[in-house]
């Protein structure tokens, strides 16, 4: 095997797949990736990394003089092309003897320890018959909007991801993600998307998302999806992200959108937040804050028989009776930090029950955060 890649190139690749790889892997080859190059169609170089439940491969040109395959250490290989000067180009070539890849740019040269390319596992996709398109601007509404309700609690593995699914109701077919922990809910819907029908609900993983989200968000190009009931498979650009899904079935979450509500409260934002955040200082330990809501008035407060008190007021609209609400702080920022419009509404029933929190300008998001006591 020997060819040569920009460094640039080479860079932007590994920066793509070195997340995937554990640094702390039982199996060595794991903590590899594999290199393939090919002169048919054309000279390339692809790269795979996987941690055997997600798989990311990329390819792009380079100029072959041999082709071959083999395994290297993932981030000496992305630690060594970070300190290679910008523009330059890097030489590879694989010593089957020693077993060693050599690297040679400039005056620099480099000799790393490899296993068999052959050896390296794959994801097999098998049969994925739901096939559909997504604009990257969509992916990113559906993933940015809801990722931060996910729950960590390895005990309900199910509520570990993000469950897509297509949701029918009198108005049509829409495509929904949703995300709990049992503490708050995140909802986030866009038109259901050509050859989506009838697709399967299925529950992604949070690592799948958060590397979508890297490669979304600097590619910014339309996404091919296709997706069984056990894998899901994305195709953006030169880069092809494959993924077990979790295996569960998610809860019945819309039962805990409330629907009775009847005492409603608009009120700016970010001022909210900064109010929130502003008092929080007392609360950091116990997280909770109290939300005091009267006529056009609402005051955030905080209290802390070790750390004392703090408190402020500002402008709300409302109009019901007078309220008092508890939140840990930290889920009511991350819900406040999602919205994109001037104003959030909450729509709320007493201080124990499911609050509801809608961004007034975007309709195909919803949140609903549970109340603490405080």
């Amino acid at each position: 095997m020997k060819f040569t890649i920009e460094r640039s190139v080479l860079l932007k690749m590994l920066s793509h797949v070195q997340n995937v790889v554990e640094k702390r892997q039982t199996i060595p080859i794991l903590s590899n990736i594999k290199i393939e190059v090919g002169k048919a169609p054309e000279e390339r170089i692809t790269i795979r990394a996987t941690d055997m439940d997600l798989e990311v491969i990329e390819s792009a040109s380079a100029k072959v003089a041999e082709e071959g395959s083999v395994t290297a250490s993932a981030h000496k290989l992305l630690e060594i092309t970070r300190k290679l000067p910008e523009g330059a180009d890097v030489d590879f070539s694989l010593d089957k003897e020693k077993g060693l890849l050599n690297l040679v740019s400039g005056r620099a040269r480099f000799s790393l320890a490899t296993l068999p390319g052959e050896e390296f596992p794959t994801i097999s996709e098998g049969d994925m018959p739901c096939n559909f398109t997504l604009t990257s601007a969509q992916l990113q509404s559906l993933f940015d909007r809801t990722v931060f309700a996910v729950s960590q609690e390895e005990t309900r593995y199910y509520l570990n991801g993000i469950y897509i699914h297509e949701k029918k109701d009198a108005n049509g077919s829409i495509l929904r993600a949703a995300a709990t922990d049992g503490h708050r809910l995140a909802c986030a819907e866009i038109p259901l998307p050509q050859g989506a029908a009838d697709m399967p609900g299925v529950i992604i993983p949070k690592k799948t998302i958060g590397e979508m989200q890297k490669l979304v968000s600097e590619l910014l190009q339309d996404i091919e999806v296709s997706l069984s009931p056990t894998k899901i498979r994305f195709k953006i650009a030169d880069v092809v992200l494959t993924s077990k899904l979790i295996d569960g079935t998610y809860p019945e979450y819309e039962r805990v959108i409330p629907s009775g509500n009847d005492k409603f409260m608009e009120v700016e934002a970010d001022v909210l937040a900064s109010a929130v955040d502003c008092v929080a200082v007392i609360s950091e330990k116990s997280r909770g804050v109290r939300l005091g809501i009267d006529t056009n008035k609402l005051v955030v407060s905080a209290t802390s028989a070790e750390e004392g008190s703090a408190e402020t007021d500002l402008e709300a609209v409302y109009g019901g009776a007078a309220l008092e609400v508890g939140f840990n702080y930290r889920y009511l920022l991350d819900i406040l930090g999602q919205t994109k419009g001037a104003k959030v509404k909450l729509s709320l029933l007493d201080s124990s029950s499911p609050v509801v929190v809608n961004d007034l300008s975007d309709s195909s998001v919803i949140y609903v955060i549970m109340p603490m006591r405080v």
